[in-house]
């Protein structure tokens, strides 16, 4: 059966990863169709923050913060420990360091943005499988108007922690649930402290996880937790301690005593594990979840999926043979995430215990502002997590230059 169209590149998402690769890879001329099987605005389960590697990323693309109505700039965070200590970490004030925006705002004008770019973005169509040949890929998706089939020598899956191109390569991991477990609910009505601050609270039952309040406009707020899988949390009390959570004094201080949590609590697993994923079969390239490549520190994904997508597109127009592409993709994801992925490791294994997450609050209420901001800096990734250990990507600016949207 011959293919019904024809283009450069193909790409499965149009969330952030599948948009930024589709924005690349049209800004160097490649023709390209997106693939994903919801219809936009869709909400997506997601912390709804921005780190400044993010911001970073979103600028390079074009991104206008105004095309999105509930985005809400971040000038500072508030840490509390185990112990109650409070800190606060401003940011600095030259440009954007941190935002929260709802993915369900932020995901469809990223799909608006790679529309504008050129590419062609057909919503409600699945992807159905795979044929390799020898010249390259055929593409099949189905919709409510049928099948469709697509030959393009290149494919960028940005499908998710679960990935559909990823098993129909034979490539998924069995029995593989992710690092991280997170929930999340919205919150209207909120007159506390969360009402304007973005709160992370490390309390001792969620170590090395942390449960979080994000501040949106209008009296709202993203409220959640993530905790690392470790085999022992069950289902069943991971319903009980979001119940917990909600219940706790400092937590119902922050978000106030007329809080109402809309609709009901989404759970989501979190891929982690960049360091031994599969990034590439074939002419295939795997992105942002499906690629795990979240940060295992945080659980933080908007980033590494911006980062991801705009790298594998770079690979792709650099072009070559398939082990060429494959191989520069993989050393430009190492380059920018290996070592910083694995200082979160060895970080988290501090964190992970009461005496090191009080210790690291406590070392910082002592810091001094200046201390502080440059910690919040790093904290939102303004600079690789593992930069002190990578000298190669050290510069005269480290830890002062602007945040992004500075012009």
């Amino acid at each position: 059966m011959p293919a019904n169209d024809s283009v450069d590149l193909v790409v499965i998402g149009a969330g952030p990863a599948g948009t930024a690769a589709a924005i690349t890879a049209r800004r160097a001329g490649l023709s390209v169709i997106v693939v994903d099987k919801a219809r936009f605005p869709r909400d997506k389960c997601c912390g709804d923050g921005l780190t400044t590697l993010a911001l970073r990323q979103l600028e390079a693309l074009g991104f206008d913060p105004a095309r999105v109505p509930s985005w809400q700039d971040v000038s500072e965070a508030w840490l509390r420990s185990p112990s109650g200590r409070e800190v606060r970490l401003p940011l600095p004030p030259s440009g954007r360091f941190a935002a929260v925006t709802p993915r369900q705002e932020l995901d469809q004008a990223l799909v608006d943005l790679a529309r504008a770019s050129g590419a062609e973005v057909r919503e409600g169509h699945t992807f159905a499988g795979l044929t390799v040949l020898d010249h390259g890929l055929i593409v099949d998706t189905t919709s409510e108007d049928g099948t469709s089939r697509i030959d393009t020598p290149w494919l960028i899956a940005a499908d998710g922690m679960w990935s559909p191109v990823r098993r129909s390569l034979g490539l998924t991991p069995p029995d593989y649930l992710g690092e991280w477990h997170a929930f999340r609910q919205y919150a209207s009505n909120v007159t506390g402290a969360a009402a304007e601050r973005l709160i992370v609270w490390f309390d001792e039952d969620l170590l090395p996880g942390y449960a979080w309040s994000f501040p949106l406009p209008g009296g709202r707020a993203n409220f959640g937790f993530g905790v690392l899988r470790d085999g022992e949390r069950k289902g069943r009390d991971m319903k009980q301690l979001w119940s917990d959570l909600l219940a706790r004094p400092h937590i119902r201080e922050a978000l106030g005593p007329d809080v109402v949590m809309e609709g009901r609590p989404t759970a989501w697993p979190i891929p982690a594990r960049i360091d031994t994923a599969v990034t590439g079969s074939g002419r295939v390239l795997f992105v942002g979840d499906a690629a795990m490549a979240t940060d295992t520190l945080t659980g933080e994904g908007i980033g590494q999926a911006l980062l991801t997508g705009v790298e594998a597109a770079r690979a792709v127009i650099t072009g070559g043979d398939p082990v060429d592409v494959r191989r520069h993709y993989r050393r430009a994801v190492d380059h920018h995430l290996l070592a910083d992925h694995r200082m979160s490791r060895r970080l988290s294994k501090i964190l992970a215990r009461r005496r090191g997450a009080r210790g690291a609050i406590s070392v910082l209420d002592h810091a001094g502002s200046w201390g502080r901001e440059k910690f919040a800096r790093w904290m939102f990734e303004d600079e690789p997590r593992a930069v002190i250990l990578t000298p190669r990507r050290w510069h005269r600016r480290l830890l002062r230059q602007d945040g992004a949207y500075r012009r």
